[in-house]
């Protein structure tokens, strides 16, 4: 099976230079193993930075020569962590040069990734998208759509040509205006509200969402 590395940690703040992220959580995978983005159901992965290299002398540093690990100025921004799990509550991502290309010949490389973990909410058409912070926080939406992008959301019970079209996609504001500044916030998934972006598709709302403490 694939090889776990157990050092998915939460943490609320880092003093490390190279996590300025609040709120994030911080994985590190070595090269050749997997790297393990979670979130809790619910919330949905937002890369906040992915870096393939080496910049230290003891991270996935166990039982390699020196001369493995001494190159400690060896980065490779990446945005391909991003690309695959942004929107996914879980995600897996192989740390590897075929990957992420070599950025540091002959140095055993590993991967570092910091994300937040997001409110995501999912409405039917014809239900009603709930979107609710903790007391004293306020919403703050990133992104909603009201649209279908695949076969498998809010699909029981019908058939298969209101399924079919995975293009349809309209982006609105209209989440954001009437839900920004609350506490709490309901919204009708309907073409009335939205407009119809694909005639005969059934269509479901997609809210992605921050809590923050009123500035």
């Amino acid at each position: 099976g694939k090889l776990d590395f157990p050092s998915t940690e939460r943490v609320s703040s880092c003093d490390d230079h190279h996590f300025q992220c609040l709120n994030c959580a911080h994985t590190v995978a070595c090269e050749g193993l997997v790297a393990h983005l979670k979130c809790a159901e619910g919330e949905v992965i937002s890369v906040d930075s992915a870096n393939y290299g080496r910049h230290d002398k003891t991270t996935c540093a166990s039982g390699r020569p020196d001369s493995q690990i001494q190159n400690v100025q060896c980065s490779s921004p990446t945005s391909k962590v991003a690309d695959r799990c942004n929107g996914k509550s879980t995600c897996d991502v192989s740390v590897n040069n075929s990957e992420f290309g070599d950025p540091c010949v002959g140095t055993y490389k590993y991967l570092e990734v910091t994300y937040k973990c997001q409110p995501h909410t999912v409405a039917c058409e014809g239900s009603l998208a709930h979107l609710k912070c903790a007391e004293g926080q306020i919403i703050s939406v990133d992104s909603a759509n009201y649209g279908r992008h695949d076969q498998t959301t809010c699909v029981s019970g019908r058939p298969y040509s209101q399924i079919q079209n995975v293009q349809c996609s309209r982006p609105t504001s209209k989440v954001a205006d009437s839900c920004n500044g609350k506490n709490s916030c309901d919204i009708n998934a309907n073409n009335s509200e939205f407009g119809d972006p694909c005639f005969g598709t059934y269509k479901y709302l997609e809210v992605t969402y921050r809590c923050q403490h009123p500035v």
